[in-house]
């Protein structure tokens, strides 16, 4: 039986011998074996016997290292041949499976039960026929031990003589322990008690143990299994239908088949013998009849049972009815009472009558000479020369002269080899070449069966590789909900109207599968290819499948109706009969379209790796934070079940909206609106085959835009002439322009054809069908029938085309005088529009995205949606009236009472009701930290407002700065409280791992705006009036240094200004606390956006345009906080200014932070400059200054950064720095402070060769990892870990590489390193190569064990955890990036 398999169908012959001798250790893969007899062993004693011989042979494979199986139920030489099957009686199979779980915690040492569970596989049940091959209800019991190196790593195995605390002369003591290894075909133990030997032997053993377990792990990477690819499905295609690639004409008129014991497993997939109206079968399974391949075979069709010795008195074909049944030839008895003959015994007993049965079906005048192909279907392996089908072949053999009308077929390479070595043996001829091995019976059934055209139209098939393929059961797709399954064999055998199809197509409408399809019948002219549809099949997705990552993605990006779907889906077709192909059609779970694509890849493999991967096509993203969040679901599940390289390739079909799209990457391919000079001519020729089947192909506007290669006349031209009755009293007009407008503004907008009829006033028919036409007139040849789905799907109508619905949106307003805010109105107003259930809930969606959506680039974040900004553009005030009308439509929106709090805050600046409105979305979405934040906006805002109305020049009055101050602090409250929900939130997200929304940040910026504003105000006071030196004085106030008494002291017009001080007095806690809190919001922010980044590198608009807003406040800070106004002052009172103004320094330039120095990598700052933060911190670290341990690490910071940028000007020697981090390591720290010093103590640390290792390095590893989870918990859901350093070849400061680097190898734009650094192909770039040190190491679970001499385990996370699945114990070789999170391995490659 195959090692470490359960489901093979394979089975013992009783009396057999097996092919396998009694052994010890070979080549540690190769299994060892031992036999016991066990049927001289007493019932009651059977349990014992079996888990202690398990336990101690284990235990010898363990100690030995070698994969090992012992066998219950085989003979030894006194009673019988050594080897040969007897077989057991088993009642209760649990009794084993318990007993042996239990045995291992009773025998082994404590520490390592958990091992010996992993190392000793459950016990397998094989079942003993009997020679005749019928069942003897006996078994052979098999356990399998496989101690791999990531398991055993260089444990020693000691067991204990008798179970643990067993009682000895009344007392409980510790038996004593053994150590087992194999030792030639027996296990021996190196502890035998009272032994004279001495010791010497044992520990000798001990001491060679890592030797031993480094050959097992030579042995496992030697013998690691690649996916392997084949090619018979394709030979099994011409050799079954005679080369002529279909079995409708198939050169075979008759197939006779030759069949062994069957299993029931077999059954399910065997339904193409049926299919192939077999002539005869010749069955030599005796019990057939009972529960074998006859039984299942004449559910499926017609046959007539027979005896050999019947064929023998027919004289001509007619009397057995061929063709019109299949004849099933019983040849080893089982039918009539005849008795079933063993092996040895057929050939006398049976052979003569099977030779007259092949002797008449080879006649000419029963099936035709070389028309009939004689298939022997191995369902069961052929060891013995004796055997009846080896004679069978042979009798074959000399009828037809030659093996050309003989196909085998098997589903593994063991059986396949042992029968071609008995043809051979018997017959002198090499069958290798007319046998099918490689495929399991599931692709042999579908590849089988997807040759006959009547299948192809009432099944559907999947790809396997090779040609091959399995039917997708209907029932497995239905449960593949969120998936539109691309099969093989689409639309074969379909009766579409091709007619209806082609105009819907042309005329706008999205293409289908059948458009593809109709191309490629006899007489088309093939589908039009885009230029870049070669590109993309040849370049592309070879590059991508070759990548290691399991999933991996690449970008069309078009602009709306230049064809990007339609190319995108045209790659699918194409590569349909090789990747398992489908299209997105849900996307709100990610976790469950994750698991489904999984499915679909697994689907027919059982335990076998897919040989080819899944191609996803996404059709309707708006934006990449959702295709990364759909990519790491799969990613993730990929690293679940075990699965490498690129099984899973994202075709993301995204819209662009600008035609200036020049940033295009290896895995980015864009198509504008103006067709090349090849395709302009494609488009011609396919106007005169349209011109020959179509009458009014005018109306094609589709095809006609594109074949006008987009021109905008020809488009303003079409829209006029078809709207030139246009009135929007009409109520077709009405419901078209509502159509137009949502067209526009949410791109797969519909509306139900029922709600339409509805509205219009139209009954439905009682027979036949209303047209477009009758219903809308002569607007309908812009618009298309599709389907549509809330509750249930749909029929629906849209506007075909996206540009020409901009179009009409223009002729109407321009032309016919009907704005874009008339329109919306009507939409929100008219209550027959939501009267009707049917595809009310995606109206309702499609109203509140075209009101509610915001754009964002890197430059900005939109107010509102394009359609409200346009209506406000267009129509001044308008806008007011569509968002209450909106407000009344969608009541209980919290995110529309949200638009109007933002609408009313930031255009009408009427803070009461903006206040209003964000009250009630609170009410509506209270634990929503989005909603807090607008809340929080509107205080802010009025403050804002509050503050612009006083006059330049003047002071604000004590009366309005008690208002201001009031406002400023409930938004700072309202701020913290947006804070605490987003944390709360992050920390869901993170629980839940199905979420990577990333944290919200407004409420961290938005208390430095207020902060911001706040200065401002301040400023707007008379006090403190000591002008010389008034900034300062107010800036050691807001930073809690001076309180607001020594103020008042310090003022000599305190009198005049006590009103103001009395304000002031009121909130002092809040303006103490002012820099901290601003300094914290800004840290904060500054440790999310250097340390992490998106899981995919793909820059995220709204958190560029929050840092472009972070950098201006963070000026207005340094103004405030990081200039000095009176240093002749502070220099008379013998201040120490100098280090004061050191710190101020490294402050402005954000250099007192970790972070901040960090940073320094990344950013645009001039090597001078980080020369003088460097220079400036090992000034402040002079003992004389009293340094803080925080500027001490920070030192740390500064000179490693400088080393790395430029290692000639670094001042301070790596060793002291190195002496420096070491006695920081003693003391004990604050938490984040810890943070900062655990991870460049790794990167200091980390050996450039693998004798320097530091012994620290280890647990400050480990102690990296707890940190960065304690302080960036709340903030890393849906992000990454930065890559700071990367590790070079050479030695101290030089040994660190910045990403800047890396990225000087690359040319091209950031957008292409991005590209090759998300799909790794930057590590195979030879530039890359020569500055990075490959290290090596060994998988362990989720992580890797980089080597080194000295034994210490230094974990490294892969940067992409599928990059190490299944590699479990394997030795591989990558490149060091040093993150917050600890070392990361780049670039992995199996050694």
């Amino acid at each position: 039986y195959p090692f470490g398999r359960y489901h093979d169908t394979f089975r013992y012959v009783e009396g057999s011998v097996l092919d396998v001798p009694e052994s010890g250790a070979s080549d540690f893969i190769e299994p060892c074996h031992e036999f016991k007899g066990f049927y001289r062993t007493p019932e009651e004693n059977q349990l014992e016997k079996f888990t202690t011989e398990v336990i101690w042979f284990a235990a010898a494979c363990m100690n030995s290292r070698t994969n090992g199986t012992i066998h219950f139920g085989i003979g030894d030489k006194q009673d019988y041949v050594h080897g040969q099957v007897v077989g057991v009686a088993v009642d209760d199979k649990e009794k084993y499976l318990n007993g042996l779980k239990k045995a291992i915690g009773d025998y082994f040492e404590y520490k390592h039960k958990d091992v010996a569970q992993m190392c000793i596989k459950p016990p397998r049940f094989v079942e003993v026929l009997n020679r005749n091959t019928t069942s003897s209800h006996e078994f052979v019991i098999e356990v399998d031990i496989e101690p791999q190196y990531a398991i055993c790593e260089e444990n020693i195995f000691h067991t204990y003589g008798t179970k643990k605390g067993t009682k000895t002369k009344g007392t409980e003591s510790q038996p004593p322990k053994s150590l087992y290894i194999r030792d030639g075909g027996s296990s021996r133990n190196l502890l035998v008690p009272a032994s004279s030997k001495p010791r010497s032997e044992y520990n000798q053993f001990v001491d060679k143990m890592p030797q031993l377990s480094q050959h097992r792990k030579e042995a496992e990477e030697k013998h690691f299994k690649r996916i392997k690819s084949t090619t018979q499905g394709s030979r099994l295609t011409q050799i079954i239908t005679g080369g002529a690639s279909s079995l409708d004409k198939s050169n075979f008129e008759h197939y006779v088949i030759i069949a062994n014991k069957s299993h029931p497993s077999h059954f399910e997939n065997l339904g193409f013998l049926a299919e192939l109206k077999p002539a005869a079968v010749l069955d030599f399974d005796p019990e057939s009849a009972k529960q074998g391949l006859q039984t299942y075979f004449q559910k499926q069709s017609t046959v007539s049972s027979h005896l050999p010795a019947k064929y023998k008195i027919m004289e001509s074909a007619a009397k057995l009815e061929l063709p019109k049944s299949t004849s099933w030839v019983f040849c080893n008895g089982g039918i009539e009472e005849e008795e079933p003959s063993e092996v040895d015994q057929w050939l006398m007993e049976k052979g003569a009558s099977i030779r007259d049965v092949i002797s008449f079906l080879c006649r000419r005048d029963v099936l035709p000479n070389k028309r009939f192909l004689v298939i022997f279907l191995l369902l069961s392996a052929v060891r013995e020369e004796m055997d009846p089908l080896v004679e069978t072949f042979r009798m074959f053999l000399q009828e037809l002269r030659e093996p050309g009308q003989i196909l085998c077929i098997c589903d593994n390479e063991n059986t396949f080899i042992s029968w071609r070595d008995l043809i051979e043996a018997k017959c002198r001829v090499d069958i290798s070449d007319r046998c099918i091995s490689e495929l399991s019976f599931a692709e042999v059934n579908g590849t089988v069966l997807s040759l006959w055209s009547e299948n192809r139209r009432a099944k559907r098939f999947l790809p396997c590789g090779g040609e091959s393929k399995v039917p997708l059961e209907k029932r497995f797709e239905q449960t593949l909900n969120t998936l539109e399954i691309l099969c093989v064999n689409q639309c074969e055998g379909g009766n579409e109207d091709r007619a209806a199809i082609e105009e819907n197509f042309y005329r706008g409408g999205k293409v289908s599968w059948w458009n593809f399809y109709f191309s490629e019948l006899p007489g088309s002219i093939p589908f039009i290819k885009r230029v870049q549809f070669d590109y993309i099949m040849n370049t592309v997705i070879p590059d991508l499948c070759s990548l290691p990552k399991a999933c991996v993605l690449f970008n069309l990006l078009h602009l709306p109706g230049c064809g990007g779907t339609t190319l995108a889906m045209h790659v699918l077709w194409a590569l349909r009969d090789k990747y398992r192909c489908a299209v997105l059609r849900e996307k709100s779970d990610f976790s469950s379209v994750a698991d489904h694509v999984i499915q679909l890849l697994m689907y027919q493999y059982d335990e076998q790796t897919p040989r080819g991967p899944v191609l996803l096509m996404i059709d309707d993203f708006e934006d990449m934070e959702k295709v990364e969040e759909l990519q790491f679901a799969i990613e993730t599940q990929c690293t679940e079940k075990d699965i490498q390289a690129a099984k899973v390739i994202l075709l993301n079909c995204m819209r662009s909206e600008s035609n200036a799209v020049t940033e295009l990457t290896t895995d980015t391919v864009f198509i504008g609106n103006n067709l090349s000079d090849k395709e302009l001519k494609l488009f011609e020729v396919k106007l005169k085959e349209i011109k020959e089947k179509h009458c009014d192909f005018e109306t094609f506007y589709g095809f006609m835009i594109m074949k006008e290669n987009f021109n905008a006349e020809y488009i303003e031209g079409v829209v006029r002439n078809t709207l030139k009755n246009f009135d929007m009293d009409k109520k077709n007009a009405q419901l078209f322009a509502v159509l137009v407008l949502l067209r526009v503004y949410c791109k797969y907008s519909s509306l139900s054809w029922s709600l339409c009829l509805h509205v219009l006033g139209h009954s439905v028919p009682v027979c036949g069908d209303l047209r477009i036409g009758d219903v809308f007139g002569e607007f309908s040849s812009f618009i298309s029938f599709c389907w549509d789905q809330d509750k249930v799907k749909y029929i629906a109508v849209q506007i075909r085309y996206s540009i020409i619905a901009r179009q009409c949106l223009e002729e109407i307003r321009r032309t016919h005088k009907v704005t874009k805010a008339k329109i919306t109105k009507f939409l929100l107003t008219t209550d027959q529009l939501y009267e009707y259930t049917q595809g009310r809930d995606n109206l309702f969606q499609y109203v509140h995205d075209i009101l509610v959506k915001r754009f964002s680039s890197s430059e900005e974040v939109s107010q509102f949606s394009l359609l409200i900004q346009q209506i406000a553009e267009e129509t001044p005030g308008q806008e007011e009236i569509v968002l209450t009308n909106a407000a009344k439509r969608l009541e209980n929106d919290a995110v529309v009472s949200q638009l109007l709090a933002r609408y009313y805050y930031l255009k009408k600046k009427d803070f009461t009701v903006a206040k209003a409105w964000a009250k009630e979305a609170m009410g509506l979405s209270e634990g929503n930290s989005y909603i807090a934040d607008t809340s929080a906006q509107v205080f802010k805002h009025e403050l804002k407002n509050e503050i612009s109305n006083c006059k330049e020049g003047e002071f604000m009055s004590p009366e309005k700065l008690e208002i201001a101050l009031k406002m400023a602090q409930s938004a700072m409250e309202a701020f913290r409280k947006t804070q605490a929900l987003a944390k709360k939130e992050s920390l869901y997200r993170n629980k839940i791992k199905t979420n990577n929304q990333h944290i919200n940040m407004s409420g961290f910026l938005g208390e430095i705006q207020v902060g911001v504003l706040i200065l401002g105000l301040l400023e707007k006071t008379p006090v403190p009036s000591l002008d010389d030196v008034r900034r300062d004085i107010m800036s050691e106030f807001l930073s809690g240094n001076i309180t607001i008494e020594s103020l008042k002291r310090k003022d000599p017009q305190y009198n005049k200004n006590r009103s103001y001080y009395e304000i002031l007095q009121q909130f002092e806690d809040m303006l103490c606390n002012l820099k901290k809190r601003m300094k914290f919001n800004f840290d904060h922010l500054d440790r999310m956006q250097v340390n992490l980044g998106t899981i995919t590198g793909v820059k995220n608009n709204r958190e560029q345009v929050a840092r472009k807003e972070i950098s201006g406040c963070f000026d207005r800070y340094t103004q405030a906080f990081c200039e000095i106004k009176s240093e002749h002052l502070l220099k008379k009172n013998n201040f120490n200014l100098q280090p004061h103004q050191a710190r101020q320094f490294l402050e402005k330039e954000k250099a007192d932070s970790f972070s901040g120095i960090l940073d320094c990598l990344t950013k645009d700052i001039s090597t001078e400059k980080i020369k003088e933060i460097a220079r400036q911190y090992n000034f402040i670290c002079q003992s004389k200054h009293n340094p803080k341990t925080v500027e001490i690490i920070n030192m740390i910071y500064a000179n490693v950064v400088l080393g790395c940028v430029q290692p000639k000007s670094a001042a301070v020697p790596y060793e002291h720095l190195l002496r420096v981090l070491s006695a920081l390591l003693k003391e004990t720290h604050q938490p984040e402070e810890d943070f900062s010093l655990f991870f460049i103590a790794v990167v200091l640390l980390w050996p450039t060769s693998e004798h320097e290792v530091n012994t620290q390095l280890g647990p400050c590893i480990s102690q990296l990892k707890t940190s960065y989870f304690d302080q960036m918990e709340e903030v890393f859901n849906g992000k990454r870990p930065i890559v700071h350093f990367l590790l070079g070849k050479k030695s101290n400061y030089e040994k660190l590489l910045q990403i800047k680097a890396i990225q000087s190898c690359i040319t091209g734009t950031e957008e292409q390193f991005v590209s090759q650094w998300r799909n790794g192909k930057i590590w195979k770039d030879e530039k890359v190569r020569d500055l990075l040190k490959r290290v090596i190491g060994r998988v362990k679970g989720s992580v890797i064990l980089a080597d080194n001499c000295k034994g210490l385990r230094l974990e490294v996370i892969p940067l992409f955890r599928s990059q190490i699945s299944g590699l479990d114990g394997w030795k591989v070789s990558f490149f060091i990036g040093f993150s917050m999170k600890g070392p990361l391995a780049l670039g992995i490659e199996r050694v």
